[in-house]
Parts: C-alpha cells; sequence; structure tokens
C-alpha cells in the first residue's frame, strides 16, 4: 500500500481521485444536471486510467507483454461492455451498434497512431513484434468481413429481419470460436512467436502482484461504475456541446470508454514497450469485434426488449473496414517512427470530422 499512496502523491493527475466520489454524489442530488456528470465523470475516469495503467504494467512485467496486451485489452473491454450493456437492455440499439464500431477503430486507428507518436517522440525507431500484429489485424480482417456481410445483403436484396437475426446469431458463434481459438494459437500452442521484441530501457519500481491484482480489480469496478454515469449524462450534454449522435457514439463514448487502455498503451510506448501498446491496441479491437459484438448480439435475447443484429450503418461498415486496413498496412513492417503514427491519426481524424458534420438524419 505504501508503493500505492506513494505513486498517488507523486502524480498530480491522480489528485483527481477525488472527482470520483464527487460524481456519484453529484448523481445522487442532482440527477438532471448532465452537463455537470459529463464533466466531472470525465475527471474521474482519467486518473482511474492512469492508476489501472500503472497496475497492468506491474502484471504485464510478470507475465510478458504478450499476455499483459490481453489482460489490459480484457479489462478495458469490460468496461466497454457494461456500459453497452445497459443500452441494450434499454433497446438503445443505435448507441450500442456506434459505440462498437467506435471502439473498434479508435482502438486500431487513434491509440496505435498516438502510441507510435508518443514513443517515436523519444525514440528514433521502435520495434514490436510484427507476427502478433499480423494475427490481431488479421482476426479484425474476419471481423470486418462478418459485419459487412449481414449489411451487404440487406442493402442488396432487402432480406427479411428474421434470416438477418439467424445470419448474425450465426455469425456470433462463428466470431466467438475464432477468437477462442486465436486465444489457443497465440498463447499456448505457437506462443514462441508472440514474444516481445528488445527495449531500451527497463521498467522502474514495480508493484508487488497481490496490490498490483487488487487494484486492477478495484479500479476496473469503479472506472466501470463512472463510465455508466458518463454514458447517462451525454446525450443531454452532446446537445449543449453540439455534437451529433453519430459523433458521440462512435468518437465520444468509444473513446472515453478505452481510457484506462489508451493510457497503459501511451505509458508503454514511452517506455518503449512498444509491444505492449500495439498488443493492447490491436487486441483490443479484435476483441471487441469478435467478443464483444457476438455477446451483445446473443444476450439481446435474454436483456433487450427486441433481439439485435450484426446489421450496422453502412458508414461504420466503411470505416471499420479501412482502419483493419490501414493497421495491417501500418504494422506489416514490425518497426514504427513519429511520423507512421502521424499518418494513423490523420485517418482517424477524418473519420472524427465526418462525423462531427454529419447531420443527426443520416445516422
Amino acid at each position: 500500500m505504501n508503493l500505492l499512496l506513494r505513486e498517488i502523491r507523486s502524480s498530480p493527475i491522480l489528485w483527481l481521485l477525488s472527482f470520483v466520489p464527487v460524481v456519484f454524489i453529484v448523481r445522487k442530488l442532482w440527477p438532471e444536471a448532465h452537463t455537470m456528470l459529463f464533466v466531472i465523470s470525465i475527471l474521474a475516469i482519467v486518473p482511474l486510467a492512469t492508476l489501472l495503467s500503472s497496475a497492468t504494467e506491474a502484471v504485464a512485467t510478470k507475465t510478458g507483454d504478450a499476455v499483459g496486451g490481453l489482460l489490459n485489452a480484457t479489462l478495458g473491454n469490460l468496461t466497454e461492455l457494461i456500459i453497452a450493456l445497459a443500452a441494450l437492455s434499454a433497446g438503445q440499439y443505435t448507441l450500442v451498434k456506434a459505440s462498437i464500431a467506435g471502439a473498434i477503430v479508435a482502438n486500431s486507428l487513434f491509440m496505435l497512431g498516438a502510441s507510435f507518436v508518443l514513443g517515436g517522440l523519444k525514440y528514433h525507431t521502435q520495434a514490436f513484434n510484427r507476427e502478433s500484429a499480423r494475427l490481431q489485424t488479421g482476426l479484425l480482417f474476419l471481423a470486418a468481413i462478418a459485419i459487412m456481410t449481414p449489411s451487404a445483403i440487406v442493402d442488396a436484396q432487402g432480406s427479411s429481419p428474421p434470416f438477418i437475426q439467424q445470419l448474425s446469431v450465426a455469425l456470433s458463434v462463428l466470431l466467438i470460436g475464432t477468437y477462442a481459438l486465436g486465444l489457443l494459437f497465440s498463447l499456448w500452442t505457437h506462443r514462441e512467436f508472440f514474444s516481445g521484441a528488445a527495449h531500451h530501457e527497463a521498467v522502474g519500481d514495480i508493484w508487488p502482484i497481490g496490490l498490483a491484482l487488487a487494484v486492477l480489480s478495484g479500479v476496473t469496478v469503479l472506472v466501470a461504475l463512472t463510465s455508466e454515469i458518463f454514458v447517462e449524462s451525454v446525450q443531454e450534454a452532446a446537445k449543449t456541446f453540439g455534437m451529433s449522435p453519430a459523433f458521440v457514439g462512435f468518437i465520444v463514448v468509444a473513446l472515453v470508454g478505452g481510457a484506462a487502455e489508451m493510457v497503459s498503451a501511451f505509458s508503454g510506448a514511452r517506455k518503449d514497450r512498444l509491444d505492449l501498446s500495439v498488443g493492447i491496441a490491436l487486441g483490443s479491437a479484435a476483441q471487441i469485434a469478435l467478443f464483444v459484438a457476438p455477446v451483445l448480439v446473443l444476450l439481446s435475447y435474454v436483456i433487450g426488449p427486441t433481439p439485435m443484429d450484426l446489421r450496422f450503418w453502412r458508414g461504420a461498415v466503411i470505416m471499420v473496414f479501412l482502419a483493419t486496413i490501414t493497421a495491417f498496412l501500418i504494422t506489416s513492417a514490425g518497426r514504427s517512427a513519429w511520423f507512421v503514427g502521424v499518418f494513423v491519426l490523420m485517418v482517424y481524424l477524418v473519420f472524427a470530422m465526418t462525423l462531427y458534420l454529419l447531420p443527426p438524419a443520416t445516422l
């Protein structure tokens, strides 16, 4: 605990942890203060994400960057899954689908590109395991095909909803099975191909594994609870700030929901642990596409007012596909520099600007 308290005292960003109880108090006393809750919830999520980053790095030093990246992606996506489940039970399927597609694009473009920039500003070039990157982008490409298929069939033939629902369930089972096999391949039968590249510097003081796991568990719960408050307030706050519904779901919810993973990825890049950064970015995107999205489709039959399918609006399908292609091309060399990250970020900014200016009726 002394290590934890020392880090909180030495890091000004962790002083924002005081906003964590504040956001729950404001929600209890002024539940209609949506704009205030929106701002305070963001201020609470940022230090929690920083704390989660430190705990994940401690675990990664014991398990290796491949497992550490998977662990961080899983914990980060747990928050997004909880957010999506809340929207799913309320029947807000447009928000669910926009946040899913937005999270895939944000992780494979914004998180990856920002990691390359932050690491490249400190190191001339950085290396990472391209075999692991190829596996994750390959899984993403499969998921993009699965998402494109129902949407393309509906546009071309106007297929009936029962057929689309049956196809979505079958594709969901297929994607979950593929994701499980991918984990078996990378973490068990062929794990020797996915070891991390050499780093320029070693990691400093490391937390004991017990403290790291305790912080991971506690902070994950707090991030999930705070993120729920954020989602409840974001729609009304968006009107105040003039943001379109497409921009809210695809950009704002995705970025805030993935804040914990992003802090870990950025920290890893600055410490020349780019395997951890790439593993978090691409692993999280693949996990959302092949596990979170299919699970939500299956759970919609249990907790949703009506079944949800894998039919996404055309713009989201195109952006997911282009993000997958960009991530594959950028990571194929196994090396990066700061301008490579700038290029990836520009692709993401093109999407963000388009969605910000998109008329509400288009979604």
